[in-house]
């Protein structure tokens, strides 16, 4: 099992949830975050003074996934997250040993 972690900016996200539904994804966990990477964040004026913008808000969707669908998942992810822009974002890919539901206490692929 897999657990697919990606940043993409905020107004993407109906995209890429929409485009992860249409591709049989049935479960994700949504966060919203802060942080920066190349972009090093920005300046904004607020009531005529400029000021620094240190991290920027991001989105981060977690999916956990059998190890077959990953390069399915990646591939949507990367196709309806990308703007060409700096700050798109990025895709982490974790190796997870188990998965225990709480409600059944069904393990592995089953839990998912």
């Amino acid at each position: 099992m897999k657990l697919v972690s990606a940043i993409i900016k905020p107004f993407k996200l109906q995209e890429v949830r929409e485009s992860l539904v249409s591709a049989g994804i049935e479960g994700l966990t949504i966060s919203e975050v802060k942080g920066y990477g190349r972009q090093k964040g920005h300046t904004e004026m607020y009531r005529g003074a400029e000021y620094s913008v240190d991290t920027l808000p991001k989105i981060r969707l977690d999916i956990l996934i059998v190890d077959e669908n990953l390069d399915h998942v990646t591939d949507v992810l990367l196709k309806s997250a990308a703007t060409g822009k700096i700050g798109d974002g990025k895709i982490f890919v974790t190796t997870i040993d188990d998965v225990i539901r709480i409600r059944t206490g069904e393990t592995g692929s089953e839990a998912i």
